[in-house]
């Protein structure tokens, strides 16, 4: 069993569930605009907010965005010793540090105590780009040995000092040295993992990276909490790893499947299903409104929706879905576990399956 650690009340690791986590993009020191970022991420579902932490402004503003959000803040720090004990001082919920620039060890003991002394988690957080040059030369360059060692220095380096409340991460832009370095760590310590593909990408290349290297250690049980790192708003990151989290079966929500289009086609598939995933990710925001009143969060968990072009794929092969819509000659059928239970010009269509969405179980 691995060790387990709370962020401001958030547990990780130990068999707690997975946790989602992102990044603000806002000055730091701009409170209002960090805290109202932080709280549309809370919205989309993270669980955890980390914020950049520069200079001694944005370390003072950890106290009064806490003021105005709900969900624990982390102190990302590099390089400035001081920027790690002024957030803790601040009131940030747990300090991650890079053990390739934050400095000697009496500047690392200064932040073990001040962290002891709080009662705040450490994330050790390597990168592949800022390894030790000692290291580098050692094993040949960026390796997933060296990324292991560079975390295991920094551990017993938090150990002479008797912390111990840590968190690992060893992220790089290369999914298969990601993936390796995360292995090492899970077979040879017992600290709970973060997990991540950083620099990923722009949305489109970076969800595909990050499914790949997040999503085969997740299903060799493999990490503990998850950021997805995409040159796009945070909120997408957290929409995609809950789609990450749901499509390995370990956060329960709706799933919406979806034919590929063909000549059998009878309806316009792609914007349709685009625009049902649309409506049930905004249906599952608390507070969200579509038209009516949002249906009551978790509404959706385990509900299946289909999308389908043509009857060929439609209520018999999406007869495991419990709600969906076929396309037809002018027209679509809504099903509901695998039966029809009314029909819908297309321009209806919609408006009328999620009618039947909304009454369920009627």
């Amino acid at each position: 069993m691995k060790k387990q650690i709370s962020v401001g009340g958030v547990v990780i690791g130990g068999g707690a569930p997975v946790t989602v986590q992102s990044m603000t993009n806002t000055k730091t020191a701009d409170v209002r605009a960090t805290a109202a970022q932080i709280n549309s991420l809370a919205e989309h579902g993270c669980d955890i907010a980390r914020v950049a932490i520069p200079d001694l402004a944005s370390a003072d503003a950890i106290g009064e965005i806490k003021k105005l959000i709900n969900i624990p803040l982390v102190a990302d720090i590099h390089f400035d010793y001081k920027l790690a004990l002024r957030s803790a001082e601040a009131g940030a919920d747990k300090i991650r540090i890079n053990p390739g620039n934050i400095g000697g060890e009496d500047r690392v003991r200064a932040v073990a105590r001040m962290c002891a002394k709080k009662g705040l988690p450490i994330r050790i957080g390597v990168n592949s780009g800022s390894l030790r040059n000692e290291l580098l030369s050692k094993h040949g360059g960026v390796t997933a040995e060296a990324m292991y060692e560079s975390a295991t220095e920094h551990i017993r380096l938090l150990n002479r000092f008797d912390f111990d409340d840590i968190c690992l991460s060893a992220k790089a832009s290369s999914v298969p040295l990601t993936v390796e370095s995360y292995r090492l760590l899970h077979e040879r310590t017992g600290y709970p993992l973060h997990l991540g593909v950083t620099e990923a990408g722009t949305e489109k290349m970076g969800i595909v990276k990050s499914s790949i290297g997040i999503g085969a250690l997740l299903l060799d049980g493999i990490g503990d909490t998850i950021r997805v790192s995409l040159t796009a708003p945070p909120e997408r990151e957290v929409v995609a790893a809950l789609a990450i989290l749901r499509s390995l079966g370990l956060r329960r929500g709706f799933e919406l499947i979806s034919c590929p289009t063909c000549g059998r086609c009878g309806i316009d598939l792609i914007p349709i299903a685009h625009e049902v995933e649309r409506r049930l990710e905004l249906m599952c925001r608390p507070g969200a409104r579509e038209g009516a009143e949002a249906l009551p969060c978790g509404w959706a968990e385990g509900v299946t929706i289909a999308v389908m072009g043509c009857v060929v794929n439609g209520p018999g092969e999406a007869s495991r879905a419990d709600f969906g819509i076929a396309g037809g000659d002018g027209e679509g059928v809504i099903f509901k576990k695998g039966k029809v239970v009314g029909k819908a010009p297309m321009d209806k269509l919609l408006g009328e399956l999620f009618n039947v969405i909304e009454r369920g179980e009627e």
